[in-house]
């Protein structure tokens, strides 16, 4: 039995988390690769869900019927949607919800049938543990003179990562990638408490809600979801929310018993 599961949706997302991990073995299981190993003195199974809603539902149900984890806790990336949101900020999300989700006259808009429910909250022990490890890696960068010890002044510098700070909220997911303005003056003007949009994480809430197992879902602002919001996506991944990813969960762990 794992105690903690470690969920990411891209894979250079996972890349770093799989680097500390170095006891790790591998099986294969809906054809995903699960990663079974120890950090900081958990047992922890690692794995790639994929992008979108469904793939991080079938990824979270094999973990709880499979690997039978205690806790999830999910990272990456999300557009911003609130003013406050800036690139390389982080968003700890405290509640979730399916921006697409629409049954309506059946069901109110939002909700999820036969649950009677719209909104999935976090696991308020680890989301308060996740704020805590954010808040200490992130004061590391706040220095544009001088490299974080997991970040280069180059990244610091380019992606203007100097004052980043770290948000607790709503997040919204859904099955598209919102990259443009309008899109995301939509979803603001109707959910205007939503800090970011991604694509996994209200899944991944509805399952964990389903079998009684907490979740934390941890998101880096990648970019401001709209007409920019492709704007070196794939770089800032690699230099900047993956490291983020490996920093901040090694403290979560130190951190969380």
């Amino acid at each position: 039995m794992a105690h903690i599961a470690l969920v990411g949706a891209m894979q250079e997302e996972l890349a770093a988390v799989l680097a500390c991990m170095p006891d790790a073995h591998c099986e294969t299981v809906a054809g995903r690769d699960f990663w079974l190993g120890h950090w900081h003195g958990h047992e922890v199974v690692a794995v790639l869900s994929r992008i979108g809603k469904v793939a991080a539902a079938s990824t979270a149900t094999v973990l709880l019927e499979r690997f039978s984890v205690q806790r999830v806790l999910f990272t990456g990336v999300a557009g911003g949607l609130a003013r406050s949101m800036k690139v390389g900020d982080v968003v700890v999300a405290t509640d979730l919800l399916q921006h697409d989700m629409n049954a309506s006259p059946l069901f109110p808009q939002y909700e999820v049938p036969l649950t009677g429910r719209a909104f999935f909250a976090t696991d308020p022990r680890m989301t308060q543990a996740l704020v805590e490890s954010a808040h200490a890696v992130l004061g590391q960068v706040r220095h544009a003179h001088e490299a974080s010890p997991f970040l280069s002044l180059q990244s610091i510098q380019n992606f203007g990562l100097q004052h980043v700070q770290v948000h607790q909220g709503l997040v919204l997911s859904g099955d598209q990638f919102v990259a443009s303005a309008a899109e995301s003056r939509r979803l603001q003007q109707a959910l205007p408490q939503a800090l970011a949009v991604e694509m996994e994480g209200a899944a991944l809430a509805q399952v964990c809600h389903d079998y009684g197992v907490p979740l934390a879902v941890l998101r880096t602002i990648s970019d401001r979801a709209d007409d920019d919001a492709h704007t070196d996506f794939t770089k800032f991944i690699q230099e900047v929310a993956s490291r983020y990813s490996a920093a901040i969960v090694a403290e979560f762990l130190q951190r969380f018993t």
